[in-house]
């Protein structure tokens, strides 16, 4: 507590004249003077709020009615508030207004609030609820761990220091990001959000396709998790304004795999969300079998991509699968006599003898510079991570014309649209029809837990045939089966997934036809007549495998 009070208070004839050394001697030593003048009963907590509102012509606030939700921790965090004793409860324009106990230390409250362009209006507060708030936090911090209901054993593990690119991380915030990124790897999880609202914070997780909420931290921490997540990317903690994206490599302990993690942040209302995208490439399975290809689909993929040349293309939405499909095939094909390179945004599976490359649109290294810079690499086999315009898409179908085997992806619904989305970039008709070999569609369905799923009655004729179903496929015996739940899957019913998809080689009629400048509607009524199997198919299949049900496929296949 400042000089400046104790003069205030002796000016005022309050203080003693006799005391006043014993309490310039606690200011020396740094101590909060006020509870020792309260304790000597020289003035009341109420009194002394009155009387410097009055002296310095301040508003006055009971500070116990703004709920602890409603202070601005993105404006000062917990340090900076124990180390001013204000804490920030409202802003307006460009002020921020601050409750204090002692008014005298403006200028020091003015350099606390300095970073955030906002400048300082105080409130004065009873000292003792003001010390009651930041206590609150301060317990917040240490016990954050245990407000989080984690059991003995979870305990254990968040204990445990992580290692990020190579230097140890410990403290309350960072063992329950740790615990979170811990249990996400464990669970199988693809993705994580950390979202902040209003009046509440949550974390969540993508599993097996689906966003599930998994904890609520106190809404207080959102901009310290942040912050933390952010200066563990390598980000700029003082920007809130613009989207970040970075990389994490985590270890969990000393000599544990590394993990890497990719970091987006987006500023909303109320802080900054964080989506972390998990880049296990543990958890890809580069077996063909495993991707649950059907018989017919394999022999049209593998006849594609042993072709001399040529381009095959993987198409769907964000999260699909497209990468495993792409690494499983480069997977066949590594071997060494040939020569694989990849640009990619980023790399997410390593692969001992492919060469790979992380694109950095900052740096000028783009998809194009990339693809111009392998084609001098003398190159066999050669994956780019996605065609995205018109310069990519001209020189890749030019190395897929002179002698190479080119991987791509592209974001469209099925295959016949994968032609019409080229020939909307702008490649001409006849470089499409010279150099693509192969496209693929796909979807992930989840898969039924194979430990509690049980057999169902098929539901009406008309509904089955409405969904896709042949008169052929009700006439033959399989079973049809529900989602229940149990401890192996935790009660969801669904466990992994499952690959639906549309493999479509390019034919002669198709390439005659794109020749013509047919639409993606004659490329598919061709397809059809050829015999494609489009993803709904796909996934009708895997419903008489007994592999997931019905619903889902529906509800992944609707279009």
């Amino acid at each position: 507590m400042s000089i400046g009070l104790l003069r205030t208070l002796a000016q005022q004839k309050i203080v003693p004249q006799n005391n006043l050394e014993k309490y310039q001697t606690a200011i020396k030593e740094n101590k909060n003077i006020i509870p020792m003048l309260v304790a000597d009963k020289v003035i009341t907590p109420d009194g002394l709020a009155e009387l410097l509102s009055k002296l310095f012509n301040y508003p006055q606030l009971d500070l116990n009615s703004i709920p602890r939700s409603k202070i601005l921790t993105d404006v000062m965090d917990e340090s900076a508030m124990q180390e001013n004793r204000c804490v920030p409860i409202f802003k307006r324009g460009r002020k921020v207004f601050l409750a204090v106990s002692d008014p005298t230390q403006l200028q020091n409250l003015q350099k606390a609030v300095f970073a955030s362009g906002l400048s300082p209006d105080l409130v004065i507060v009873r000292d003792d609820q003001l010390s009651t708030v930041l206590e609150w936090f301060g317990q917040a911090n240490v016990s954050l761990i245990k407000e989080m209901g984690m059991d003995a054993s979870l305990q254990e593990q968040a204990a445990q220091t992580m290692i990020v690119d190579g230097e140890e991380e410990d403290g309350p915030v960072a063992r329950f990001i740790q615990k979170i990124l811990f249990d996400a790897v464990n669970g199988g999880a693809s993705d994580i959000h950390f979202e902040f609202y209003e009046f509440m914070a949550r974390v969540r997780c993508r599993q097996d396709g689906v966003l599930r909420e998994v904890v609520q931290p106190p809404v207080n921490l959102r901009s310290q998790l942040a912050s933390r997540i952010k200066v563990m990317a390598k980000l700029d903690i003082s920007e809130k304004r613009v989207p970040q994206d970075g990389r994490i490599q985590l270890q969990f302990s000393k000599g544990s795999k590394a993990i890497d993690f990719r970091v987006n942040t987006m500023p909303c209302l109320f802080g900054e969300k964080v989506v972390m995208r998990i880049l296990n490439s543990d958890a890809a399975s580069l077996n063909i079998d495993q991707l649950g290809f059907e018989d017919f689909q394999k022999k049209l993929i593998m006849d594609a991509i042993y072709r001399p040349y040529g381009m095959v293309l993987v198409t769907g939405p964000t999260g699909s699968g497209k990468t495993v499909s792409l690494y499983t095939c480069l997977n066949i094909l590594n071997t060494d006599d040939v020569n694989i390179s990849t640009a990619e945004d980023p790399a997410e599976i390593n692969l001992p003898g492919i060469n790979q490359v992380n694109v950095n649109d900052k740096q000028g290294l783009t998809f194009e510079a990339a693809l111009k810079a392998f084609l001098r690499q003398d190159p066999d086999i050669i994956m780019i991570g996605e065609i995205r315009d018109l310069g990519t898409a001209d020189i890749a179908i030019k190395a897929a014309q002179t002698g190479h085997m080119v991987f791509s992806t592209l974001h469209t619904n099925n295959a016949p649209a994968t032609l019409s989305r080229m020939l909307n970039m702008g490649v001409a008709p006849f470089n499409i029809a010279s150099a693509v070999n192969l496209i693929m569609a796909q979807r992930l369905a989840r898969r039924l837990c194979a430990a509690c799923k049980m057999p169902m009655e098929r539901p009406p004729e008309k509904v089955l045939l409405d969904a896709g179903f042949t008169k052929e496929d009700l006439a033959k015996d399989w079973t049809m089966y529900r989602a229940v739940g149990c401890d192996a899957c935790k009660g969801k019913g669904y466990k992994g997934r499952a690959g639906l998809y549309e493999v479509m080689p390019m034919t002669e009629k198709m390439k005659a036809v794109i020749m013509k400048g047919g639409t993606e509607v004659d490329i598919a009524n061709i397809a059809y007549e050829e015999g494609l199997v489009d993803l709904r198919r796909s996934g009708l299949l895997k419903v008489m495998q007994g592999i997931t049900t019905l619903d889902e496929v529906i509800a992944t296949t609707n279009e």
